[in-house]
């Protein structure tokens, strides 16, 4: 569905999925750099011959919360964007299941179900998504999550019927 749509459009999508995102790649230099930005350097994430040796995985796997960190781009990819937006912020999540492991060189995109529209204010809108984050070849995800964003627009956009 990515493209772009109005305030009332979106509104209406509640209870249908509204973008699955591009595959993106999990290799183990994406892997070493958030764990250096983390200082998250367990074996398990940035040792592979270790990691081959000693957990049932074959080698080494992504941090969950690097999978998660990915939604961002994977929204990018796979939402439409709402023409009155000025902003976009990442409100929070309220349930987050980290199912599977994502095994390094694996590739995983998003799928997006809106769950939710609420508005806030005269000026935003909050979006609550249930997200799925899928591994290529898999059955199981890599996780679950439930995701509230905040689009931001001027006032003076606000349709009339919202």
């Amino acid at each position: 569905m990515p493209g772009d749509i109005s305030l009332v459009e979106i509104m209406k999508l509640v209870g249908t999925e509204i973008g699955v995102s591009d595959w993106i790649s999990v290799d183990q230099t994406m892997i070493d750099t958030f764990a250096d930005a983390t200082l998250d350097h367990q074996f398990i994430h940035v040792d592979p011959e270790r990691a081959k040796a000693e957990t049932p995985y074959g080698g080494t796997i992504a941090h969950g919360f690097l999978t998660l960190s990915l939604l961002s781009v994977m929204n990018y990819s796979g939402l439409p964007k709402i023409r009155e937006q000025t902003m976009g912020i990442n409100y929070g999540f309220e349930k987050i299941r980290f199912m599977s492991p994502v095994k390094c060189g694996a590739r995983v995109r998003g799928r997006f179900l809106l769950a939710e529209t609420r508005l806030r204010g005269a000026s935003m809108l909050m979006l609550t998504y249930d997200v799925t984050v899928e591994i290529e070849s898999e059955r199981k995800p890599a996780l679950t999550a439930t995701w509230t964003t905040i689009s931001q627009f001027d006032p003076k956009d606000r349709p009339e019927e919202v």
